[in-house]
C-alpha cells in the first residue's frame, strides 16, 4: 500500500534571529524579521520525501497556515521534494492567537479530505514550544500516534517507530493510518538544489480558509504578558572548595 502523506510545516522566526519583545508586551516583534520553516517540520518533510523515494509513499502534501508569506515555507517544502501544497490562509493578526488546537482541527479535516494515511509534523515549533499538535490531531482523527520519532520503518500495514524518551529509546508499532511527530535525530534535512527550487515554482498550491474546513478560530487562551528572560548575573571565582561551600550556604543554595 502506497501512502498519501500529509505534512505540517510552520513558518516561524528564524532560529538565528534574536527575539525582541514588543513594546506592548503582548508578543514578539515579527515585522521585518527573517522567517523560515520550523526546523522540526523540515525533518518531517525530509522523512516524508524519503518514504516517497522508497516507494512507500505515493504523494507528499505540505500544509501551512498563515498569511501570504506562508507560501514561501510551502515552496521550500516543494523544493525539498513534496508534490503539492495547501495554504490555509490566516491573516498575520489572527496568527498571533492561533493555537495548536486550531491547527490540529485543520490538519484533521485535511487528512480526511485528502484521504491521507499518514500525518507527519514536527514534535514542536520553536516559537511556542507547545508540543501538542500531533497528539491532538491523532485524538481528533482517532488514529494511533507515535511521537518524538527518531526512526521510522514501515511493515505490513504498520509503522515501527523508535521514540526518544527520558530513559532512552522506546520502539513501538502503530497501525496505519497514524500520526507521527519527528524528533531531532530522525534525519538530517537535505538542502534544496537550484533545479528543484525552480521546479517548485511550478508545483500547485491550493488555497483555502479555516472556515472552508469548518474550523472556528475562536481563542481559548489570553496572553497576559510576554517578557524577556531575566538577565543572568555575572559569576565569581573562588579559591578553594571550602570557600565555594561557604558561598553556597550564604546564598541559601545548600
Amino acid at each position: 500500500m502506497s501512502l498519501r502523506v500529509l505534512v505540517g510545516c510552520k513558518r516561524v522566526i528564524d532560529y538565528a534571529v534574536k527575539i525582541r519583545v514588543r513594546p506592548d508586551k503582548l508578543g514578539v516583534v515579527t515585522d521585518g524579521v527573517k522567517h523560515s520553516m520550523n526546523p522540526f517540520d523540515e525533518i518531517a518533510i525530509e522523512e516524508a520525501v524519503r518514504l516517497k523515494e522508497k516507494k512507500i509513499a505515493k504523494e507528499v502534501v505540505a500544509v501551512s497556515c498563515g498569511p501570504t508569506q506562508a507560501q514561501e515555507t510551502i515552496r521550500t517544502a516543494l523544493a525539498m521534494g513534496a508534490d503539492r501544497g495547501i495554504h490555509v490562509e490566516i491573516p498575520a493578526k489572527e496568527m498571533e492567537k492561533l493555537e495548536p488546537l486550531h491547527v490540529s482541527k485543520i490538519l484533521a479535516k485535511l487528512a480526511e479530505q485528502e484521504q491521507a494515511e499518514l500525518v507527519i509534523v514536527g514534535k514542536q515549533a520553536i516559537d511556542d514550544d507547545s508540543n501538542a499538535t500531533a497528539q491532538m490531531t491523532a485524538a481528533l482523527l482517532d488514529w494511533p500516534q507515535a511521537t518524538f520519532a527518531s526512526k521510522l520503518e514501515k511493515t505490513d500495514g504498520e509503522l515501527e517507530v523508535t521514540r526518544e524518551v527520558d530513559g532512552g529509546l522506546e520502539t513501538i508499532k502503530v497501525k496505519l493510518p497514524a500520526v507521527v511527530s519527528s524528533d531531532l535525530r530522525l534525519n538530517e534535512p537535505r538542502y534544496a538544489t537550484l533545479p528543484n527550487i525552480m521546479k517548485a515554482k511550478k508545483k500547485k498550491i491550493a488555497k483555502m480558509k479555516p472556515s472552508d474546513l469548518g474550523v472556528n478560530l475562536a481563542s481559548h487562551l489570553e496572553v497576559i504578558e510576554v517578557v524577556d528572560p531575566p538577565t543572568r548575573e555575572a559569576g565569581i571565582k573562588v579559591e578553594d572548595v571550602d570557600t565555594l561551600v561557604t558561598k553556597l550556604k550564604d546564598s541559601g543554595r545548600i
